[in-house]
């Protein structure tokens, strides 16, 4: 018998190139479904979704768009940037395993948020638990959609879509960039210098 559920979901990339991953933007559980139910998405997309359970698996039933944001995973071995540097020591000068920093552009308008999270070797890998929505990216979208926190004072009304960069690199912390214009020239720099044809980048 079937049975359907109703709820708003960021998608990523599942567990192969065959399957979304869908995690309730509130309780951030997965559910995975088939790409060919939905072919028009992109990693980072949030949408109101009906699933459609039939013996307890799961179909993208209907769905709505209702936000473009992309995200994007690498692991690379190319320098990281200054701004992320410093936000990292920040975060060890302050004995913190994590740090938020406002970036700005040449006309000193606020265009990004980059986040760094301390590697833990050994005990988790920090990266694949943001590919695979067990460290949920959703409170960080939200702070920048002008939740929480305060970003949006200095965001001067920037909105969804965003372009978000986790980026591995050779350095003890991994990195979220929240970039406020995806089709702007920070977004196209990020992509050019981290995702770049030949790169180590994952689950695009």
């Amino acid at each position: 018998m079937e049975q359907t559920t109703t709820g708003q979901f960021r998608v990523l990339a599942g567990r192969d190139g065959d399957e979304w991953l869908l995690l309730d933007t509130e309780s951030g559980d997965p559910t995975y479904v088939a790409r060919g139910d939905a072919t028009d998405l992109e990693p980072g997309y949030r949408i109101d979704a009906t699933l459609a359970w039939t013996d307890g698996d799961p179909t993208l039933a209907d769905h709505e768009v209702t936000d473009e944001t992309r995200i994007r995973f690498t692991r690379t071995d190319e320098a990281i940037f200054e701004a992320a540097t410093r936000c990292w020591d920040d975060a060890v000068s302050e004995g913190s395993g994590m740090n938020a920093r406002v970036t700005h552009g040449t006309d000193g308008d606020a265009n990004g948020i980059v986040y760094t999270f301390a590697d833990q070797p050994g005990q988790q890998d920090v990266f694949a638990e943001f590919r695979d929505g067990v460290k949920p990216l959703e409170p960080l979208l939200v702070r920048a959609a002008g939740g929480r926190d305060g970003y949006h004072e200095e965001r001067q009304g920037a909105s969804p879509p965003f372009e978000v960069f986790v980026i591995d690199p050779d350095e003890p912390f991994v990195v979220v960039y929240i970039v406020l214009d995806p089709d702007g020239f920070l977004a196209e720099t990020v992509l050019d210098t981290y995702f770049a044809t030949g790169s180590l980048s994952e689950r695009l």
